[in-house]
């Protein structure tokens, strides 16, 4: 419903009085008001409909499980407070971001939250002490004995459903839990020489703890060093995140088969047609998508990051579809494949195709337990020269483009060959160098392998049938012990295997999301 004042009165604009507005119908809202879930055009309600309201209401049960996954969180708890003895760590969920007015964004708490509570709540701030005893300070159900449960448009169980009580949520989680309402007093009490924080997500947090140094030189200092031990920490995923990482790419790949089966081959069809069908699959089996779905029909596949989507669909022209599901645990898929909307690639469009595969192809080979980061680099990128080279592109030998004092073969593939995947789609992002790109790859380490060539229409340098021709291969790949696994094998990834996938898709046709 648009209008939640109508839910409880259905009362017209034209038959609410001036006496029945809040005061806050006059602009005067303040920090309170918000807190409290009142609106402007809010119906300020009789006593006799509060009394009303106070009455009849028997117990609201709340299935309790406790989350298999809850030891692995505490083991992530002592990991991080054994990187800094002695010192209090604060993590906040974050808060949830205005879209338009009064209307929000959906909500995702910040990573390093999930990752250390496994809790989804707006507000919500996780204490580790000197002794590594975490607390979870976190909003509890809005009980029945205030108004709150039937006024408050933000947090009454009438406007946003049953929340846990604090018991409850330490029962699900395997961790102390408090009032939020205490949480002033706990960062008070948190001497700032000896507390770290997590910092850029909850303002409130920011303010109550500030940065601190000693030598004034760099007041941020410590608090990047909390950020990037949580991103390095990161980087290996236990059998838990793999399998959550497996469960969203599954997702992710029914989602293109969604898209394949009413990829028309004859007509046009729009961009965000394909995001939607996607999209709809995103949310059924899982949280909703990991990033913003990139369709790019024709010249779009040209454009890194277009999300416009704006276009459509040209048969004889070439879809690229980069998108990834983020499961229900907030771990997303990141997979890209490039298809002919007619079918069958062209000759000049399977040449290029087939050098991006090589390239991939190298690259996944080259993945490995002490492999340096830049060597899975290397080895997509010469491929990708050597094809440039084969195609009288380059203005140089292959190994002068390769120089990084020349690089000349990146015109045509500015991105890198690929990143860290986890709970975000560009994962472990705060990590020092030497840990990630300076660095090798590590056993449970998950990553994308994903080149890509890219002829711009305005490009004068080549010839004028790969104008406007972009093509990206882009899979998910764990680390094992001996080498790696494609996560994302359920696509087909060779020009000829994907096109007797799309027509089996085709053959197939519709199905509905179950």
């Amino acid at each position: 419903m648009n209008d939640e004042g109508d839910a409880v009165t259905n009362a017209t604009a034209e038959e609410a009085t001036a006496e029945e507005i809040t005061p806050e119908a006059t602009g005067e809202q303040t920090a309170a008001a918000v807190e409290d879930g009142s609106r402007p055009y809010d119906v300020n309600y009789p006593e006799k409909f509060k009394e009303f309201m106070r009455t009849g209401w028997g117990e609201s049960g709340l299935e309790v499980v406790p989350r298999v996954e809850a030891p692995n969180h505490a083991r992530r708890r002592a990991q991080l407070s054994a990187a800094f003895p002695g010192e209090t760590l604060v993590i906040p969920s974050g808060r949830e971001k205005v879209r338009a007015n009064d209307t929000l964004y959906p909500f995702r708490p910040c990573s390093d939250f999930i990752w250390l509570t496994g809790a989804h709540d707006p507000d919500a701030v996780l204490i580790i002490t000197p002794d590594g005893n975490a607390t979870l300070y976190i909003r509890p159900r809005s009980p029945r004995d205030t108004d709150e449960f039937f006024r408050n448009a933000m947090y009454g169980e009438l406007w946003i459903g049953r929340r846990h009580t604090l018991e409850e949520k330490a029962a699900e989680l395997g961790v102390e839990t408090e009032d939020l309402a205490k949480l002033g007093e706990a960062l008070a009490s948190c001497p700032p020489a000896r507390t770290r924080v997590v910092r850029g997500y909850d303002a409130a947090v920011d303010a109550a703890v500030l940065p601190y140094d000693s030598t004034g030189a760099d007041a941020g200092a410590r608090d990047r060093e909390l950020a990037e031990k949580l991103s390095e920490l990161r980087l290996v995923k236990d059998e838990w995140e793999i399998a959550q990482l497996q469960d969203a790419v599954d997702a992710t790949v029914r989602g293109f088969e969604d898209v394949a089966r009413l990829l028309p081959a004859d007509r046009a069809v729009g961009e965000r047609f394909i995001e939607g069908i996607f999209h709809l699959r995103a949310r059924h089996d899982g949280n909703g998508l990991g990033y913003s779905s990139i369709v790019g029909a024709g010249a779009h596949a040209t454009i890194l990051h277009w999300i416009r989507n704006t276009g459509a669909t040209v048969p004889g022209q070439l879809l690229l579809m980069d998108m990834g599901v983020e499961n229900h645990n907030l771990y997303t898929a990141d997979v890209t494949r490039t298809v002919p909307v007619s079918g069958r690639f062209s000759p000049a469009q399977r040449d290029i195709y087939d050098i991006v595969f090589r390239s991939q192809q190298a690259g996944m080979d080259a993945v490995a337990p002490g492999v340096k980061y830049e060597d899975v680099a290397l080895a997509c990128n010469r491929v990708l020269a050597e094809g440039l080279y084969d195609l009288k592109l380059l203005p140089c030998s292959v190994d002068e483009a390769l120089d990084k004092e020349s690089m000349v073969y990146r015109r045509w593939s500015l991105h890198g060959f690929g990143h860290m995947l986890g709970l975000d789609v560009h994962d472990c992002s705060h990590a020092r160098k030497e840990m990630y790109r300076e660095g090798s790859l590590g056993e449970g380490y998950v990553l994308t392998v994903e080149p890509g060539l890219y002829f711009q229409s305005d490009d004068d340098l080549v010839p004028e049938e790969l104008r406007g021709v972009g093509v990206r291969i882009e899979d998910d790949v764990l680390v094992t012990a001996t080498g790696s696994r494609n996560l994302s094998a359920g696509l087909p990834r060779t020009a000829s295997d994907v096109e007797t996938w799309l027509a089996a898709q085709r053959e197939a046709g519709p199905r509905l999301p179950g």
